[in-house]
């Protein structure tokens, strides 16, 4: 068997493709998960997935980042301030357990009882 000769008829031409530029990865402006406020309090994000900005986030005494809101609500309860106030008025200085069965814990849920009703 002979090898055939090719004619320029059944030769198919190649046509150039243009080559395409892979795209950037659009970054997320976003911030997602557990560290998602401190990333907007440092301005590495705009804002959060509930839509937190750097002007709604704060730190509290543990130097976590919280919401401004949560935080200024959690301050106003009525019964913290008043086993406060009975530490006080009590002298209690440390750790007391408010109730138990201690008669320093008793005394103290006796007084931030009283206080809390004013």
């Amino acid at each position: 068997m002979g090898r055939r000769k090719s004619t320029g008829k059944s030769k198919k031409r190649c046509t150039k493709r243009k080559r395409t530029t892979k795209r950037k990865k659009r970054v997320s402006t976003i911030a997602k998960g557990k560290l998602a406020k401190s990333q907007v309090f440092k301005g590495r994000k705009a804002k959060t997935v509930g839509g937190l900005t750097k002007a709604m986030i704060t730190r509290n005494k543990h130097g976590k980042y919280v919401s401004k809101k949560k935080s200024a609500r959690g301050k106003r309860n009525g019964w913290m301030k008043a086993v406060m106030r009975a530490r006080r008025a009590l002298k209690v200085k440390g750790f007391q357990a408010v109730g138990g069965k201690t008669k320093a814990g008793r005394k103290l849920l006796a007084r931030a009882r009283k206080f809390y009703k004013k």
